[in-house]
């Protein structure tokens, strides 16, 4: 199991500096975003590519936020039946609809959107607004992000059996307690 705790370790730190990335972009979202419009109606100028950076930096922090925010137990949850179930009960649902749902569908999303940037990696995708920016990195965040989310899903259900194992958290680790 030790292995399997270092794996998780390494996966949560790679999606906690993504988040750190993501948490950046936000601020620089809106610095881009209130410096545009004041350049704008200060001097009669715009640029789309300051618009497309924009939507960029948001693409980026949706994608990667949400592997993010899985590591942090912060994600959209129905509790109704959740809060209802021992501990036990809920490290079993979550290592289930983490193996049934979130790994398949994020594995299968990212399959799926794989075409979608190689093909415009592969013609040199440019945004077809005047001075915009180029297109195939942005579409690489689709199938990256998925990939992520369903990485961030393996060390859940690696917690999660560890759990059921009985080993705790112990600064932020998983330790098998002394008996």
């Amino acid at each position: 199991m030790r292995p399997l705790l270092g794996l998780s370790n390494a996966i949560d730190l790679l999606n906690q500096k993504l988040g750190d990335v993501c948490n950046f972009l936000i601020l620089a979202a809106c610095v881009v975003s209130a410096g545009n419009a004041m350049i704008r109606y200060a001097f009669g100028y715009s640029s789309n590519a300051w618009l497309e950076l924009q939507w960029y930096m948001f693409a980026v922090v949706i994608m990667f936020g949400a592997s993010y925010t899985f590591k942090r137990n912060e994600h959209v949850r129905v509790e109704i039946l959740y809060l209802m179930l021992s501990e036990r009960g809920q490290l079993w649902l979550d290592l289930i609809g983490t193996l049934c749902f979130l790994i398949p569908s994020c594995l299968l999303l990212a399959y799926l959107s794989w075409p979608f940037f190689m093909q415009a990696y592969s013609v040199g995708e440019i945004s077809s607004n005047a001075g915009g920016l180029i297109r195939w990195p942005i579409k690489f965040v689709i199938p990256a992000g998925f990939v992520m989310l369903a990485l961030q899903g393996v060390s859940e259900v690696i917690k999660r059996m560890a759990a059921l194992q009985g080993y705790v958290v112990i600064d932020a680790k998983y330790e098998r307690p002394t008996q």
